[in-house]
């Protein structure tokens, strides 16, 4: 029977994933080149807007599948936190930056407690896939 906080584990990461994927889509289907120079504009080089969008689509893939979850999840609370500081705090809390402290509390519960039952760190830490049950 499963654990009641592996279920809850596996929904915080893939929604997770599900966010930061559908963000990197969006970065791409407007074009990088546009968010760069959104990004100029707020103060970032430009050039981190092609790092953000793949991390945001690959990380996502990765955090749905539950591989890498600590080391996806690390990237996007400091991400998180970058965005907080160097965009939405002057904005206040509502319509601010609300929803990213929420990202970031979801990112930083799966760095400190991984993956869980349903993630493919846990094929792989594990070796064995009959060894979850």
């Amino acid at each position: 029977m499963e654990k009641k906080s592996d279920i809850g584990a596996l929904i915080l990461r893939v929604v997770l994933g599900l966010i930061f994927l559908a963000h990197g889509l969006v970065k791409f289907q407007d074009g990088l080149a546009h968010t760069a120079t959104s990004f100029s504009e707020i103060g970032v080089p430009g050039w981190m807007a092609y790092a953000v969008a793949w991390l945001e689509l690959v990380g996502g893939i990765a955090l749905i599948l539950g591989l890498g979850t600590r080391i996806f999840a690390l990237l996007f609370a400091l991400f998180m936190l970058g965005a907080i500081v160097k965009v939405k705090l002057a904005a206040g809390f509502v319509s601010g930056y609300e929803l990213d402290l929420a990202l970031l509390a979801i990112a930083i519960h799966l760095v400190l407690y991984g993956q869980h039952r349903y993630a493919i760190d846990r094929l792989i830490t594990r070796g064995d896939y009959r060894k979850i049950k």
